[in-house]
């Protein structure tokens, strides 16, 4: 696996410019990778600046990793408690159908998938739930690579994507019966301007579950280690500035939620959640600096692997780190309900 994996990394680059759906070229990887470590607070940047250009800063991420993320971790792109005895794909699978419960899904409702990746959530949720299931996405080839698959898991009928920013989605109001973001409106620049787009178009009475990224009360701002972690997070996730749990908590309720239940589901796993990206065990391991080095001085990897794999471990690196000194959660989950309007029941 780690030849394969090296190369993988090395070679496999699909993103998009996320506007055109456009490929990345590989004469400019380089450049790109270069382009968006300079938003982070590692390689000079700083928060405002993230925040001011989070729609840029987001699709580079994505057009960097979304093929090797697939490649490596799969369609749903997310993390996920675990129970002893399980593998990743089956804690991840059981996730997603623990949203759909959360969210009492049935046949014939219309869901809202914010910030849907390339599907893989989506198409496990239509499957167990019978739902039909709009994924809104911001990433060209993101919304390609997921149609494609889509249409491989015979689930055209069911499912389909709309391009569009979950700052103003192209919408109407009161259109769906239940949404749900997983791991997705930690990109937005403003929680509260997140989840009022997604309280608008929720119908009255419906209920939002949210799954983000998060700091815990744990969390130092004087801590310059506690910082540095925080700043490794934001460069390996391509997040603007992460959120603290009570950050969250009230953004939803300002937006008009009713929170029906929060709680960090990390703090429950029986078996770290990040036993797999721990340098330790991942497979970023095996598939060393040099290895990927010598691949791009042989020119068989474009200019530019070697900076993303960095990046790549300095992501192992916070996200194991933070759980680690526990000021920070990979799985914040919130349920949220849309109130009725007065009079009705």
């Amino acid at each position: 696996m780690s030849q394969s994996g090296a190369f993988h990394l090395s070679t496999g680059f699909h993103g998009s410019t996320g506007l055109q759906g456009k490929q990345i070229d590989k004469d400019q990887l380089e450049s790109t990778v270069e382009q968006y470590a300079k938003y982070h607070d590692l390689h000079g940047g700083d928060e405002e600046f993230r925040k001011s250009n989070y729609s840029d800063l987001v699709n580079k991420y994505y057009d960097l990793v979304t093929s090797f993320t697939e490649y490596h971790w799969g369609q749903s792109f997310h993390f996920a408690q675990r129970w002893r005895g399980e593998t990743i794909r089956e804690s991840i699978k059981r996730f997603e159908h623990f949203i759909a419960l959360q969210l009492g899904l049935k046949k014939g409702m219309k869901v809202l998938d914010v910030g849907c990746g390339i599907g893989g959530p989506l198409r496990e949720i239509a499957r167990f739930s019978s739902t039909e299931i709009t994924g809104l996405n911001n990433n060209a080839y993101q919304i390609s690579r997921g149609k494609e698959l889509i249409s491989l898991a015979g689930l055209s009928d069911q499912c389909n994507f709309i391009k569009g920013d979950f700052m103003k989605m192209p919408l109407p109001d009161n259109t769906f019966d239940a949404a749900y973001a997983i791991e997705a409106t930690m990109h937005a620049p403003d929680a509260l301007g997140a989840y009022r787009e997604i309280y608008r178009v929720l119908k009255p009475g419906q209920y939002f579950a949210l799954d983000e990224l998060c700091l815990t009360d744990k969390f130092d701002p004087n801590n310059s280690k506690h910082r540095d972690i925080k700043a490794e997070i934001e460069l390996g996730t391509g997040l603007p500035a992460i959120r603290s749990t009570r950050e969250c908590i009230q953004a939803m309720k300002d937006a008009g939620f009713e929170v029906i239940f929060a709680k960090d589901l990390a703090e429950d796993s029986d078996c770290p959640w990040y036993h797999e990206i721990n340098p330790g065990h991942f497979s970023l391991k095996s598939i060393s600096n040099s290895r990927v080095g010598t691949l791009e001085f042989l020119h068989i990897a474009p200019k530019g692997c070697n900076r993303l794999f960095s990046i790549l471990q300095t992501a192992s690196h916070g996200l194991v780190t933070g759980s680690q000194e526990q000021i920070f959660t990979v799985s914040f989950f919130v349920l949220g309900r849309k109130p009725l309007k007065e009079g009705e029941i």
